[in-house]
C-alpha cells in the first residue's frame, strides 16, 4: 500500500484503510447540524438528463437546504475535473454524481466522504446486495448513495424466434445452440455479437459468472481478473467467434445498426437501459422484441450482472456533511424523487421498491410485453457483487486492447490470453502507482 494509506489503517477497516489517504472523510464540520434554521447551499455536480427538474422538488420542500445542480459532461471528464479540484484544496462541489466503477479511484484520491455515521447508512435495504457493495467496498465505509442500475438481461427478436420455432435459452448451452439454429437458418444473421470495444458489458458478463476483479487482501490489493470466472466466459465467447456463429464486430456502429433494423441481429444482451437505445437505434421493429432473463451458467442459481450505473456522493470538501447526506438520501429513496428520477431523468432506479412502484408500465418499444418491468426487476435482485479498484480505466483499456486482437482472429486461445494480459496490465499498474498487490 502507499504509505499515506497505511497511517489510515489504524483508525479504519481494512477496506477504508486500502483507499483512504487520511482520516478526514466524512468528519467535516456542518454547522447547519448545530443550527436547524441556517440556510444552507449545496452545489451538485451531476449529468443525469433533467436533473434539475428534480432537484427542484426538493429545493420547495427544503428552503433551508438548497442544491444548485452543475452540469457535466459526465464519466471521465466529471471525476477529472474533481480530481483536480481536491488536489487544489477548493472548488470541488458537495455533492457528485459518480459511476459505480469510479468510486474507488475518487476514495482513493481522498475525494468522497464516508457517509457511514449518517442516517445515509439506513438505507442499505433499499438496495440489491451487490449494488451496495459497490458503494461500501466490502467494507463498513459508506461513499455514496446508489442512484441507478443497469442489470443486464436478453432482448431477442420474438417474431424471429417464433418463426424458427427456438425457445428463449435460459442457460448458456442453450444460448449457443440458439445461435447456431439461427446462423445456419440465414448465414448473414446472428443471435448477437461479441463487442471488444465494449469493457462495461464484459465485465456485466464476468460479474454474472461470480468474477470479481479487485479485492482487499489484509493491507493489499488483490487481483482476480484471470480467474476461472472471466476464463470461462472469454473461452465461452471465444468458441462461438471461432465457430462462427456470433459475429464478432463491435456494438454501436453504422453497422451494428442496420443489423438490429433488418433482423440480423437477433438478440442483444444488454441493461435495463436498452429499450432507449433500441427505439433509436431501430424505431422501425418496435413489437418485435422481447425482454428475458440473462441466460444463466447453473440455472438453480440465478443471476446477473450490471453494465453501468452511478450513484450521488458527497465530497471531502463539503463543509455540509450531515446536510449534504440528507438530500442524497432523499433523492435515491424517497418514493416521490424515485418517481421523479423514473418519469424525468428517464433511469432505472437502484432503489428496489422505488422501481417496483415507478415501473408499471412497459416502455412504448415493448408495448407488446406487459410484464417487462417486471423481469427487470426480478433480474435487479440477482446482482452480483463486484469490487472494482483504483485503476478501472487501465483494466479497461486493457480490455479494448487485447480483445479486439482476440475478437479479429477468431481464436478461442486469443481470448483466454486476452484475460491473461488484462490481469498482467492491471497487476503492473498498480504496482507502478505504489500500491502494495498480492
Amino acid at each position: 500500500m502507499r504509505k499515506s494509506f497505511r497511517r489510515a489503517a489504524a483508525a479504519a477497516v481494512a477496506a477504508a484503510a486500502l483507499l483512504t489517504a487520511g482520516c478526514s472523510s466524512g468528519t467535516v464540520s456542518d454547522p447547519a447540524a448545530a443550527n436547524a434554521n441556517q440556510k444552507v447551499e449545496l452545489t451538485y455536480w451531476a449529468w443525469a438528463p433533467n436533473l434539475e427538474k428534480v432537484v427542484d422538488i426538493w429545493n420547495k420542500a427544503n428552503p433551508n437546504i438548497h442544491v444548485t445542480v452543475n452540469k457535466q459532461d459526465g464519466g471521465d471528464p466529471a471525476v477529472t475535473k474533481l480530481l483536480t479540484a481536491i488536489k487544489a484544496g477548493s472548488g470541488a462541489p458537495d455533492l457528485i454524481q459518480a459511476e459505480y466503477q469510479k468510486i474507488p479511484t475518487l476514495v482513493a484520491a481522498n475525494a468522497l466522504a464516508d457517509l457511514s455515521a449518517t442516517p445515509a447508512k439506513e438505507t442499505k435495504g433499499d438496495f440489491a446486495a451487490g449494488v451496495w457493495n459497490s458503494v461500501t467496498l466490502g467494507g463498513d465505509a459508506l461513499y455514496a448513495i446508489p442512484q441507478d442500475t443497469g442489470p443486464m438481461v436478453f432482448y431477442y427478436r420474438a417474431d424471429i424466434f417464433e418463426k424458427l420455432g427456438l425457445a428463449v435459452p435460459t442457460t448458456w448451452d442453450e444460448y449457443a445452440a440458439d445461435a447456431k439454429a439461427i446462423h445456419k437458418a440465414d448465414p448473414t444473421a446472428y443471435l448477437g455479437t461479441f463487442s471488444s470495444n465494449d469493457a462495461g458489458w464484459f465485465t456485466g458478463m464476468a460479474q454474472q459468472a461470480g468474477a470479481s476483479w479487485w479485492g482487499i487482501d489484509g493491507d493489499a490489493w488483490s487481483v482476480k481478473v484471470d480467474q476461472e470466472p472471466t476464463q470461462k466466459v472469454a473461452g465461452y465467447w471465444g468458441t462461438l467467434v471461432q465457430d462462427g456463429v456470433i459475429d464478432n464486430k463491435p456494438m454501436y456502429t453504422p453497422e451494428w445498426n442496420t443489423a438490429l433494423n433488418t433482423g440480423k441481429q437477433v438478440g442483444w444482451l444488454s441493461a435495463a437501459w436498452a429499450p432507449g437505445v433500441l427505439a433509436g437505434n431501430a424505431g422501425a421493429t418496435a413489437g418485435k422484441w422481447k425482454v428475458a432473463p440473462m441466460p444463466q451458467w447453473d440455472a438453480s442459481k440465478p443471476s446477473t450482472g450490471n453494465w453501468g450505473g452511478s450513484s450521488t456522493a458527497v465530497t471531502t470538501q463539503s463543509k455540509h456533511l450531515d446536510a449534504a447526506a440528507k438530500f442524497a438520501t432523499w433523492l435515491n429513496t424517497d418514493p416521490a424523487a424515485v418517481a421523479a428520477l423514473v418519469n424525468v431523468a428517464g433511469i432505472y432506479p437502484a432503489d428496489t421498491a422505488g422501481a417496483a412502484a415507478s415501473l408499471t408500465k412497459a416502455p412504448a418499444f415493448f408495448s407488446n410485453q406487459p410484464d417487462f418491468y417486471k423481469v427487470i426487476g426480478e433480474a435487479a435482485k440477482g446482482v452480483g457483487s463486484f469490487t472494482y479498484g483504483p485503476n478501472v480505466n487501465v483494466a479497461f483499456n486493457a480490455y479494448n486492447d487485447q480483445f479486439a486482437k482476440a475478437a479479429q482472429s477468431k481464436q478461442k486461445s486469443a481470448f483466454l490470453s486476452a484475460v491473461t494480459a488484462m490481469q498482467d496490465i492491471t497487476v503492473g499498474d498498480l504496482k507502478k502507482s505504489g500500491f502494495t498487490v498480492k
